[in-house]
């Protein structure tokens, strides 16, 4: 197939760009550069720098390039950003993804992969997190994925474009090409990597949480098998649109985390404890029964790997994407 990957610079983007080409989809990106990276763009793959919102460059593009699916990737993902500039969001998030939607069915498209993620589920009561659970985002940037998986399940309905809505839990880790270069950077991994290469203190956001050692647990799950599930969904559409979780189903707290950075750096983490932030749930863990099922789809890939890969990506890059 021939696939558009909106935010194809970003960290996951690109390595979904890279694993498409890796089985045989010829792949372009769309992406306006303001936080993905030119130089992650793949060899091979035609880079069209443009905003999601600007309909009428977007569908020239798809009309230059050709497209046969679309994997929209672009976003912006910053919780704090969102509580903090809320129209921002539903501004890009939103009507972006609205934008997009209508592009994709005015140029023909019919396959569509949506990158949304596990906040659309809010503070669930019961772990693993079923797919089935009731949605309530607590903060603008789940509310804007949420919206976008509503908007892209009405025009389902009205026929003419399948879609999968990925639900991600935390994304982490690198391929030898490819890894984690955001300013300002919140992700736990690669701020306790810069911690131990650079010598500062980590926040530890809460260590009264009711969990075994008192820090938040969340289901780390590799970038590589993101994208993997990325390529499942998007040739087994039309016959299996819906929502699917991406997770492992296992959880580890902040400081089992910190502890696989350690083994793997033979550093420990200095860190201090913070108190707890809003709005941080203690535990976030998916089921991923049903892209097993469906899509075929199993993580293949631990949390000591992830470390390894993202601190083998720090250092052979040490100022991130030069570009």
């Amino acid at each position: 197939m021939r696939v558009l990957v909106t935010g194809g610079a970003g960290y996951i983007g690109s390595v979904i760009c890279s694993r498409l080409q890796s089985h045989g989809h010829e792949v372009w990106v769309y992406d306006d550069l303001s936080r993905g990276h030119r130089a992650a763009v793949p060899s091979g793959a035609a880079l069209v720098q443009g905003d999601i919102r600007d309909g009428r460059r977007l569908g020239a593009a798809i009309a230059e390039h050709g497209c046969d699916a679309v994997i929209h990737m672009a976003a912006l993902t910053e919780v704090a950003e969102s509580v903090a500039e809320p129209e921002l969001y539903a501004d890009v998030n939103v009507a972006g993804t609205e934008t997009v939607i209508r592009t994709c069915r005015s140029a023909g498209v019919q396959r569509l992969v949506f990158s949304s993620s596990a906040a659309v589920y809010g503070e669930p009561a019961g772990m693993p997190i079923v797919e089935e659970a009731p949605l309530a985002p607590t903060h603008p940037y789940g509310e804007s994925k949420l919206a976008g998986e509503r908007a892209l399940a009405a025009a389902a309905e009205d026929g003419g474009l399948a879609f999968a809505a990925l639900r991600y839990f935390n994304a982490c880790g690198a391929d030898s090409e490819r890894g984690e270069d955001h300013e300002p950077e919140s992700h736990l991994i690669p701020l306790a990597l810069r911690a131990v290469r650079e010598g500062q203190h980590l926040k530890v956001y809460g260590g009264d949480y009711p969990t075994p050692d008192g820090t938040c647990v969340r289901d780390y799950v590799h970038v590589i098998d993101l994208a993997e599930a990325h390529i499942a969904a998007l040739e087994r559409l039309p016959e299996t649109s819906g929502a699917y979780n991406l997770g492992t189903g296992d959880g580890d707290s902040v400081l089992e985390v910190l502890a696989a950075v350690e083994m793997v750096t033979g550093t420990a983490v200095p860190h201090t404890m913070a108190p707890r932030r809003a709005g941080d749930p203690p535990a976030l863990v998916a089921a991923h029964d049903r892209a097993t099922r469906l899509l075929g789809w199993r993580p293949q890939r631990h949390l000591a790997q992830a470390v390894a890969d993202a601190w083998a990506w720090m250092r052979a890059n040490p100022q991130g994407y030069e570009d």
